[in-house]
C-alpha cells in the first residue's frame, strides 16, 4: 500500500531525506533508503539521476554522474524501489526532471509509481502553469505532484499554494541546491503567506545541512528537507556510508522542534 505524503507530517515535524538512486549503486541505494528510515526520516525523497540536473549544485550533480556511470537507468530505479516497498513505513517521493517523465510517458510513468508505492513527485523544471497535463494523469494513479515555492514566487505564491498537493517545497535561497552556512531569506513571511490560503504542510529545503539549521527551520515550517549534506556523505564514504549517514540524520532529527 502506498504511504500518502501527509502521513509524514502527522503530529510531528517531518525530516525529509534526499538520496540519489544508484549512488554508489542501486543495491546500496536500497540499503541507504531503509537506513534513512530507521534513523528517523519521516519521508524519503529519491532522486532519479539525470544528465542535466539544472536545479542541483555540485554535490548532487556529482552524485547523478556517479549513478549514471554505475549504469543506473529509470527502469532500474523502479525495480530498486519495488524491492524495498514492503519494508518502507514512511512515504516515498521521486525527485526528477520533466524530460525523463515525458519521454517515458506520463501514463506509464505514474502507473509504475503507483505500483511500487511512490506517493508523490517533485519536478523542479516543470512550471506551475504547465502542470495540468502531468497532474491529471498523476492524480488518476494517486500520485501527488509537489510544487516548489521560491523566494521569487511572491506574486504567484497564493495561486501555487491553493493548488498544492502533498506538501509545498519552500526553496530557502536563490540558486541551486547545496550546503549553505547562512540562509538570509525571510522564510517566516513566505510561510505565513502560504498558510493564509492553505493548510497543506510546508517543508523548507535547499541548503539545510546542520542540526542548528534543522532546529531553526523546523520551528518555522512543518518540515525540513536535507539533501546535499547527506549526498556528500555518500560521496565521501561510498559503500561504507550507512553509519555516518544515519548519525547525521539522527543528530538533525533530534534537534527539530
Amino acid at each position: 500500500m502506498t504511504k500518502k505524503i501527509g502521513e509524514a507530517f502527522r503530529d510531528k515535524k517531518a525530516f525529509i531525506a534526499y538520496l540519489m538512486a544508484g549512488d554508489p549503486n542501486l543495491a546500496v541505494s536500497a540499503e541507504l533508503i531503509l537506513a534513512a528510515q530507521a534513523a528517523g526520516a519521516d519521508l524519503v525523497e529519491i532522486g532519479i539521476p539525470f544528465s542535466d540536473p539544472i536545479a542541483e549544485g555540485e554535490v548532487i550533480q556529482a552524485a547523478s554522474v556517479r549513478a549514471l556511470a554505475a549504469g543506473t537507468r529509470l527502469d532500474g530505479v523502479f525495480d530498486m524501489v519495488a524491492s524495498i516497498r514492503d519494508r518502507m513505513r514512511v512515504p516515498m517521493v521521486f525527485m526528477t526532471y520533466l524530460n525523463p517523465v515525458f519521454v517515458y510517458g506520463y501514463e506509464r510513468f505514474f502507473a509504475r509509481c503507483a505500483a511500487i508505492g511512490i506517493g508523490g513527485i517533485i519536478i523542479p523544471d516543470m512550471p506551475f502553469e504547465e502542470q495540468g497535463e502531468a497532474k491529471a494523469v498523476a492524480r488518476r494513479h494517486g500520485v501527488e505532484i509537489v510544487t516548489l515555492v521560491a523566494p521569487t514566487s511572491a506574486a504567484r505564491t497564493a495561486a501555487i499554494a491553493r493548488d498544492a498537493e502533498g506538501f509545498i517545497y519552500l526553496v530557502s535561497s536563490m540558486g541551486v541546491t547545496g550546503v549553505r552556512s547562512e540562509i538570509t531569506t525571510d522564510l517566516s513571511s513566505i510561510v505565513a503567506d502560504i498558510r493564509n490560503v492553505t493548510a497543506i504542510p510546508v517543508a523548507i529545503g535547499f541548503g539545510i545541512s546542520s542540526p542548528e539549521q534543522a532546529a531553526k527551520y523546523s520551528a518555522i515550517a512543518d518540515g525540513v528537507i536535507v539533501g546535499s549534506a547527506l549526498v556528500r556523505i555518500i560521496g565521501e564514504h561510498g559503500m561504507k556510508a550507512k553509519q555516518p549517514l544515519c548519525e547525521l540524520i539522527r543528530t538533525m532529527k533530534d534537534e527539530m522542534v
